[in-house]
């Protein structure tokens, strides 16, 4: 077998390789039958995506669990699709077509769904390609998409389901709108941002006060109340101005009306408990048609809505005068009106949350609308109960909370978009405005006709709008395996094994496929979910275009290298809290892939040609062979443990210590003397073997995290692929072993040797004696046996075995679990010039010190910077304390 690697690492050959093999010999379709099932579903991202930050996470997470459950024999399905993202799909062809100075009225709605879908043919789907470049072991075979046929068909007999029910119903409601795509937008895609806006406070003066032919200007303090408003504007929608009950300051008012200023309106003073008496006057305006709260109020003060806009986000005939101005141009006009009348009293500075289309960034309007709603409160009750129960477990538990909170204070769901793409809602209508619901115009005919209705083909309208994405993205455990037809893949892989997913689509996605796997398969659509927390950057800020801080994956890929990239993801992820990307670990990752890469080739270089890897006679082993087996054996115990908890930072930390620290700085370093051939011949092999199949299992342990690379040199050993071998398994050699025992105390005496120096600033060149005080023949022996390897370790001349040495006052002395370490510095070693270059470092560090504890001491600074911001200076804070006293144990050395 061909065992020439390359004499360096060059990520991006050996990645496209692989890609391509995988792909060709259909690896990840090579699923053993009749074993343990495995599966999971793609959160499916949209497609008109890029691979973000967030993709590369999550899909990293995945791909490791996935490739650890296939290694361990289960019949693995992995299956990947892309959502049809209805708003941001139409945005992008419209955007298109605007190139060519067309815009979507141009087209009949067939002709623009038509272009929509040369598009997807075309350019959609780039998100695909990337992922192949991340690595993902999926069965694309399996691929779908929210608008193919088979999952179209299945949101037709979903809907007609649950209008049947009685859980749809067509209704006015308060629903976000975007006055720019014209459309309503589900809750995920309004991003609310801090604004510096302002807060008006405007007198409403009492009806009777009027009445008696004041002018507002001459009105007492008794006679008006003064109404804080951040939206004047919708002030011509008001219907009714609103205390606490509780409010004894209003208490007065009782029975009284106000006339609203522009329109001369009257309206009542009523009371409800939703006002907050702290906020402004403790008297709000309301206006149901234009606020979600005012319209709960309104409902329950019998009171009308009034609608004051247009869908275009400028005011209608109800503003009066004001009617055709855009809304941010009337809220101006109205102000200065306002004031130019005497109705302002002031007008204060207020930062409040305001609303914006993640597509696009136009501000929301609260509307009132017509739109198609499910009845959520029926669905929600058994969701809640699956995961009550421990049916469903949430990891971290905490976002068990989370889910509870807002599951148990649902509202209905809007699911109707008024757009040309997406899942047409399967609503028809005859000519007289009779309305049925049914899966095809044919069915819709025979309907009506049942109703005593002839209506002919022509005649019969079906509803304009479109289904929101998530309600199809919410049946995707199930429909992807077939479903509404009863499949083999349905039956043997629903419901699936664990969903992977970020915090923030709880409530919008993992709440979704929960009520419905509930409702249309009668079971929970996965057994586990498992959260992941958001990428920041360094300073613990949101990534941001306008920031100028985002990420791009795919440039980290190019420039570290995927398997860099991901094992960095995994190494830093804490369980359930977000990750700050410090681009300076992604080096410390690619010198770990070429690490790994230049120990194996040293390796490769060092087998004859006529060598075969054979299982290993643990009787015939050396101590340190067997303490690397040991190391392992430890390593794995401990990956499987922090696995089953998915702690998967844990995970990479364990084989990064072992593959780096103990095989490769350690245990290869042991055995050179071994390799170059001073030593019998079996010796020579023995040491060979343990090396490769070292290797071997470690690049099993690996491969999750760093398929590309691992694939690649195991390729070197075994015409099998790595991603379908079984996990590696423990070679049994306890830590009571005494040969373990012994090489850890070997270990143990060259770390310290190597710290002690380091603390004196003794140089690599200054060959040092070693004296070690301590009585132990074996252990002895055993250092005596590996004793040109202690010495290249240590960078020591030579070492003596010396119970009853006397110090000298030149001696720095070190301890150990056996006895003393001794290192005789005369003639070697400065004391003098050392002392003055750690005192000079003292001082330094003792500056930055004082910087930072000034800084994490200011309550200041602690109370508006971000906790990860104050974290990671506590962590610089703590990094040069731990310095400090390193120095100062040198320098008390050399003063001893």
């Amino acid at each position: 077998m061909n065992r020439q690697l390359s004499d360096r690492y060059e990520p991006e050959s050996v990645e496209s390789k692989w890609i391509q093999k995988w792909e060709d010999d259909k690896v990840f379709q090579k699923n053993p039958s009749g074993r343990e099932t495995f599966s999971i579903v793609i959160p499916p991202p949209n497609v008109t995506g890029n691979l973000h930050i967030g993709h590369a996470l999550e899909h990293t997470i995945i791909d490791i669990i996935v490739r650890l459950e296939r290694k361990k024999g289960k019949d693995v399905v992995w299956v990947p699709g892309m959502d049809h993202a209805g708003i941001a799909t139409q945005m992008v062809v419209e955007k298109e077509l605007l190139k060519e100075g067309k815009k979507k009225t141009d087209f009949t709605r067939q002709e623009f769904e038509k272009k929509i879908w040369e598009w997807k043919e075309k350019s959609g789907g780039m998100i695909t390609r990337q992922q192949r470049l991340l690595g993902e072991s999926v069965d694309w075979s399996r691929e779908r998409f929210t608008m193919d046929e088979g999952l179209s068909n299945a949101v037709i007999k979903v809907f007609k389901k649950l209008y049947e029910d009685g859980l749809i119903y067509r209704g006015e409601r308060i629903i976000n709108w975007c006055p720019v795509t014209k459309t309503a937008i589900s809750d995920i895609e309004v991003e609310y941002k801090e604004k510096q806006g302002k807060l008006y406070h405007i007198k409403y003066p009492l009806t009777s006060a009027l009445a008696s032919g004041k002018s507002i200007q001459n009105l007492s303090k008794e006679e008006y109340i003064v109404v804080a408003t951040t939206r004047p504007e919708t002030m011509f929608g008001d219907v009714a101005v609103c205390a606490h009950p509780e409010d004894t300051r209003y208490s007065g008012l009782k029975g009284k009306f106000v006339t609203l200023p522009l329109v001369n309106k009257e309206i009542p003073v009523l009371f409800d408990a939703f006002v907050d008496k702290e906020f402004g006057s403790g008297l709000v305006k309301i206006t149901p048609a234009h606020d979600p709260n005012d319209f709960e109020a309104g409902n329950r003060l019998g009171l009308t809505p009034l609608l004051i806009m247009n869908l275009d986000g400028s005011l209608n005939a109800n503003a009066g005068k004001y009617a055709g101005m855009d809304r941010f141009e009337a809220r101006k006009k109205v102000v200065e009106d306002l004031e130019t009348l005497g109705y302002i009293e002031k007008i204060e500075n207020h930062t409040h949350s305001v609303g914006h289309n993640q597509r696009g960034g136009a501000v929301i309007e609260p509307l009132l609308s017509t739109q198609w709603f499910v009845k959520i409160k029926a669905l929600a009750e058994p969701a809640i109960d699956v995961v009550r129960s421990g049916k469903i477990v949430f990891q971290p538990k905490m976002w068990e909370k989370t889910y509870f909170e807002w599951m148990e204070n649902i509202k209905d769901w809007c699911i109707s978009r008024q757009l040309w793409w997406g899942h047409r809602i399967p609503a028809y209508y005859a000519p007289d405005g009779t309305m049925v619901v049914a899966e095809s115009l044919q069915e819709a005919i025979q309907l009506f006709s049942k109703q005593g209705i002839s209506v002919k083909e022509e005649e019969i309208r079906q509803d304009e709008d479109v289904l929101d994405t998530w309600f199809s993205s919410g049946l995707w455990p199930f429909t992807v395996f077939g479903w509404p037809e009863k499949t083999e893949d349905l039956k043997k892989y629903y419901p699936t094994s664990i969903l992977v997913t970020g915090f923030d689509i709880i409530f919008f996605w993992v709440a979704r496929m929960i009520m419905s796997g509930l409702k249309f398969m009668g079971d929970v659509p996965f057994k586990k979910v498992l959260i992941h927390g958001l990428v920041r950057d360094k300073d613990g800020k949101k990534f941001s275009k306008s920031m100028g801080n985002v990420i791009d994956p795919l440039d980290m890929m190019k420039k570290y290298g995927t398997d860099s990239f991901r094992f960095f993801l995994a190494a830093v992820l804490p369980e359930g809290k977000d990750i700050l990307f410090d681009e300076s670990r992604l080096d410390g990752y690619r010198s770990f892939c070429n690490k790994i890469w230049n120990s194996s080739r040293f390796i490769f270089m060092n087998l004859p040609e006529n060598f075969q890897i054979k299982p290993l006679n643990l009787e015939q082993l050396e101590e340190t062979d067997l303490w690397i087996l040991h190391e392992f054996d430890k390593t794995l115990q401990s990956f499987e443990r922090a696995y089953a908890d998915y702690h998967f930072f844990e995970m990479a930390n364990l084989i990064y210590d072992f593959i780096w620290g103990s095989f490769c700085d350690w245990y290869l370093e042991l055995s050179k003397a071994r390799v170059y051939g001073n030593v019998s011949e079996s010796s020579q092999e023995n040491a060979r073997q343990v090396l490769v199949n070292v290797l071997t299992k470690s690049l099993g342990l690996l491969h999750p995290f760093m398929p590309f690379l691992t694939e690649e040199i195991h390729a070197m050993l075994s015409p099998d692929y790595l991603s379908l071998t079984a996990l590696p398994t423990a070679y049994g050699i306890s830590f009571d072993h005494p040969s373990v025992k012994r090489m850890l105390v070997v270990k143990e005496i060259v770390t310290k040797v190597r710290n002690m120096r380091a603390e004196l600033g003794v140089k690599p060149e200054k060959k040092c004696k070693i004296i070690l005080k301590f009585n132990d023949s074996a252990l002895q022996n055993t250092m005596e046996k590996e004793m040109k390897s202690i010495l290249q370790l240590t960078k020591a001349e030579t070492i003596e075995f010396l119970p009853e040495y006397t110090l000298n006052n030149t001696d720095s002395v070190g301890a150990f679990s056996l006895g003393e370490i001794v290192l005789p510095l005369e003639g070697i070693f400065d004391f003098e010039k050392e002392k003055q270059r750690l005192e000079k470092e003292k001082k330094q560090i003792q500056g930055e010190m004082e910087k930072l504890e000034s800084k994490i001491n200011n309550p200041a600074f602690v109370e508006k910077a971000k906790p990860e911001v104050v974290e990671k200076e506590k962590e610089k804070y703590a990094t040069w304390k731990e310095k400090l006293e390193s120095i100062n144990r040198a320098l008390e050395k050399i003063e001893t």
